[in-house]
């Protein structure tokens, strides 16, 4: 253990860090990847990810980075971390590079001034972050809606993780179509009333970033005729035998909530999906809450140690679906 040498990744790591992550992870070998790696680490609009690998001999054994996150909490914002990407070389296996690599990360980024560091880990995981300091906040609430008898009849099967890459579909518009116009976009964001729990601190920038940019081919479902009456971003994607609308991001003039639930119905309608699915609070009309099938959201303090309870978080599809 006392070999094994903990640095900042750099750009010459990356395709060490790709095999590593296919290796690891199980990522397929091809293009997509690369593009989502790339995409995801070093285009975000809140900054490239910090991020750290350990090298044993001069071969890296392990990668471990934080995706650099903004909120805003009613006028002030808030800049966190999210941890994302870790992968340790199977060979290198029970030598503790994992936890060796996050807390030195935890370490970096609270002399940084990053308030805290979020997840939603899965089963497997989620164990060994609680041990390194972090605190569950909770599940997060899934809100789902059917289109007819039958597809609610299919939706007690699909109680699994949805594929990861979204199924093509002409519903909608091209997310980079509808966000192309910044002025009308940033219009209809100042117009949303503000939050007092974290809410992801969106721009134009981010949501081109997210939506325009992702390649995960997001469409957009315009309210009336124009961006400035509201739009929803939505994905299709096969979550057991049923076809999913994730719906994303929801924005209608002044969060009008009547709006914003005709608007869900709606996206559901256009995108000829089975059923949708809404991540957060209050719950669209007409949708059901699903117990217990939520993400698991959790925080570990760096910066700033107040804990945010579960209500002291707004957060959406948009937010998790993919992370």
């Amino acid at each position: 253990m006392a070999s094994i040498e903990i640095r900042e990744a750099s750009p010459q790591d990356v395709p060490a860090v790709l095999r590593l992550l296919a290796l690891s992870l199980g990522w397929e070998s091809d293009s997509r990847h690369a593009t989502l790696f790339h995409w995801k680490h070093e285009h975000n609009p809140f900054g490239r990810s910090p991020a750290w690998v350990a090298v044993d001999g001069g071969e890296v054994i392990g990668y471990r980075a934080f995706l650099r996150w903004r909120f805003s909490r009613g006028p002030d914002r808030v800049d966190a971390v999210r941890a994302v990407d870790t992968a340790t070389d199977p060979r290198a296996r029970r030598r503790g590079v994992f936890r060796m690599l996050t807390l030195h990360a935890v370490e970096r980024l609270a002399a940084d001034d990053v308030k805290f560091v979020f997840n939603t880990p899965n089963r497997q995981s989620a164990p060994g972050y609680l041990s390194m300091g972090w605190r569950s906040v909770g599940r997060l609430p899934v809100n789902v809606r059917a289109t007819s008898l039958a597809a609610w009849a299919k939706l007690p099967a699909a109680r699994r993780p949805a594929d990861f890459w979204s199924v093509p579909t002409s519903a909608g518009q091209p997310a980079a179509d509808v966000l192309a116009d910044g002025s009308v976009v940033a219009a209809l964001l100042a117009s949303q009333p503000a939050s007092n729990g974290l809410r992801t601190d969106r721009s134009v920038d981010y949501l081109r970033w997210r939506y325009a940019d992702a390649p995960f081919g997001y469409r957009i479902l315009l309210r009336g005729h124009s961006v400035e009456d509201g739009f929803a971003v939505f994905r299709l994607r096969r979550r057991g035998r049923s076809l999913e609308a994730a719906i994303c991001e929801v924005l209608v003039p002044e969060g009008d909530p009547r709006l914003l639930a005709g608007l869900t119905r709606r996206a559901l309608a256009a995108s000829g999906a089975d059923h949708d699915l809404v991540v957060g609070r209050p719950r669209p009309r007409g949708h059901v809450l699903v117990p217990g099938a939520g993400p698991l959201l959790t925080w570990r303090a760096l910066a700033d140690d107040t804990f945010p309870g579960a209500d002291q978080w707004d957060l959406r599809t948009g937010d998790v679906e993919l992370f």
